[in-house]
């Protein structure tokens, strides 16, 4: 339920938003909510869990999540709809850490590397599979059983827990013990800052009152932050984690990965729905091609993680996932979904050899004791990229394709004859003058658009690229080691 929600809303974000009333760069809210919601919630898992108990603690959650889920299917304004998924990312961040706790505790030994392989197909196959249930249920039923599908595999769930999970005792002492100061902090820093990236280019920036204030409370939320740093027993994120040059690289990278797994995904519906007048299901199939490599390398990862030395995994998987993102940033207004296709089959091996090894890096580049803060960063981070990728590319389609539609126009002149023949021409085809450079207008938006996409796919690929030499910093993983758990 946790990896799905993540993307099942891509492919049927341009239904959503005309029937909750939300313009294009609004309708980034809708994924951005969930991402932050998951980033600040992600690091307090382990606490909460030991605070309510394993069981517990999931029952909630899963309940919650559903309740949730009901809400945002049942939305029917922008506000209502990022209440629910604000929501949804708190619940379901909160389950995934606690999915690998019960991989590490209830199973013996022998059997934790199916555990582990499961819940890596598991994380992999959510995000890659959202958008083509989502796009489905779009076309075939309706958008708002995108969210109510989480009810009865919530049923099951639950039925599950109970018969598999003994109850534990809460120990609510721990309320005291909470880095209270870091986790309002966290809180207020990462809300208010993406509210900033995400509104400010609609809002004048500085010009308004609300970036404004966004700003202020944004810097007090990392102030409080920093302050709990300092003076929390166990501060929520443990931040001097990033001066080790190693897993400060690792961060970096799992950051800028984040970006374009999170962005790639966002942005190729969107092309899709608006430039090739594809529905929401043709756009989930065109995203679910980077799958199937995922699944196929997902079966010998024991054997990659004992024969390939780390350095040359993650500079591979980055040297592709910054070439799949290179190659989409020569799109044309006649581009369809074939032309994703050698592109998201790269991004799905680049993904397996990036992700996977970063994720091994995160546990064996910090004492065994820091292991579990270090996967509850390395996951904040990269999940703040995605957040990231999300706000640029809602400045990026407003700024770009402003740029763009004016440049475009500029090097049209009424006195050139051949656009006086072409508007001509229109105006002939169309029957009325007015009509044929309304139709002009449309196609300079269209190729301003195409453009601005271009844009977005060259600087996912050229921000890639850019990180690569961080792999020197990378340290081999033993050779005698297992898989370790992180998500």
């Amino acid at each position: 339920m946790a990896t799905l929600d993540i993307s099942i809303v891509n492919s049927a974000l341009p239904t959503i938003q005309g029937e909750i009333g939300a313009s294009g760069t609004e309708g980034t809210w809708i994924a951005t909510a969930y991402l932050v919601a998951e980033i600040v919630i992600i690091p307090m898992a382990a606490w909460l869990e030991r605070m309510l108990g394993l069981r517990t603690f999931l029952l909630l959650a899963a309940a919650l999540f559903t309740a949730f889920s009901v809400v945002c299917g049942l939305s029917t304004s922008l506000p209502m709809m990022i209440a629910g998924r604000i929501g949804q990312g708190f619940t379901g961040g909160a389950m995934i850490p606690t999915a690998q706790t019960i991989i590490a505790q209830r199973l013996p030994p022998a059997q934790q590397p199916i555990g582990i392989a499961a819940f890596g197909v598991t994380a992999i196959l959510g995000p890659v599979l959202g958008p083509l249930i989502g796009g489905w249920l779009t076309e075939n039923i309706s958008w708002h059983y995108a969210f109510f599908i989480n009810v009865p595999i919530c049923a099951v769930l639950v039925t599950l827990l109970l018969l598999g999970l003994r109850h534990e005792k809460s120990n609510l002492h721990l309320i005291r013990e909470a880095d209270w100061l870091g986790i309002v902090g966290l809180a207020l820093g990462l809300g208010g800052l993406t509210v900033l990236l995400e509104d400010g280019q609609r809002e004048q920036w500085f010009d308004s009152s609300l970036i404004r204030w966004m700003f202020v409370i944004s810097l007090v939320g990392f102030g409080l932050l920093f302050w709990g740093q300092a003076t929390a027993k166990r501060p929520i994120i443990k931040l001097k984690l990033l001066l080790d040059r190693q897993f400060g690289a690792v961060a970096l990278m799992g950051m800028v990965l984040g970006m374009v797994l999170y962005g790639t995904s966002y942005a190729i519906p969107q092309f899709l729905a608006t430039l090739a007048d594809y529905n929401a299901l043709q756009s989930g199939k065109v995203v679910l091609l980077s799958g199937l490599p995922s699944l196929f390398l997902m079966a010998i990862v024991p054997l990659l993680l004992r024969r390939v030395d780390i350095r040359l995994a993650v500079a591979g998987g980055l040297l592709i996932m910054g070439s799949s993102a290179l190659l989409d940033s020569n799109l044309t207004a006649q581009s369809s979904g074939g032309d994703f296709t050698i592109s998201q089959l790269m991004r799905g091996v680049g993904q397996i050899l990036g992700m996977l090894f970063l994720s091994q890096a995160v546990v064996r580049s910090v004492p065994a004791e820091d292991a579990g803060d270090a996967s509850g960063l390395f996951n904040a981070v990269r999940n703040l990229g995605g957040s990231f990728a999300l706000a640029g590319i809602s400045i990026l389609q407003d700024k770009r394709l402003w740029y763009h539609s004016r440049r475009l126009e500029e090097s049209l002149g009424a006195n050139s004859q051949s656009v006086q023949d072409y508007v001509g021409s229109l105006t002939q085809a169309v029957g009325d003058q007015e009509a044929g450079l309304r139709l002009l207008s449309q196609q300079i938006q269209a190729e301003a658009l195409v453009m601005t996409y271009n844009d977005i796919f060259w600087i996912m690929g050229v921000g890639t690229l850019v990180v690569l030499p961080l792999v020197l910093f990378l340290r081999p993983l033993p050779k005698d080691a297992g898989p370790a758990m992180v998500h």
